[in-house]
């Protein structure tokens, strides 16, 4: 009789196990289905942050290899107090 028991209180143990991973199993129903833009924030940071290969710089602005000529006219200018004005601009404010 004593085996008996024993019989239902493994059996009982096992159901009890089974119930608990039968649980387990249902909290992730999607498991392989990424959203399609998923890494999409860490592409376009990786973009924003890397050089670009072939750029264009405007006529007045300082060009790679220069030794910095145009930069030490501003800061000479700067320092006799010869600064260049500012031009004002206007933005529109649109239709109202």
């Amino acid at each position: 009789m004593s085996s008996d028991r024993s019989h239902v209180k493994h059996a009982a143990i096992l159901c009890a196990a089974l119930m608990a991973l039968t649980g387990c199993n249902t909290a992730n129903k999607h498991i392989g289905e990424i959203d399609p833009y998923f890494g999409e924030a860490v592409k376009y940071d990786t973009a924003l942050q890397t050089i670009n290969p072939d750029p264009v710089y405007p006529a007045s602005a300082a060009q790679p290899g220069s030794k910095g000529d145009k930069g030490a006219r501003a800061v000479l200018r700067y320092r006799t107090d010869a600064v260049k004005a500012v031009e004002a601009t206007q933005t529109s404010s649109g239709s109202r």
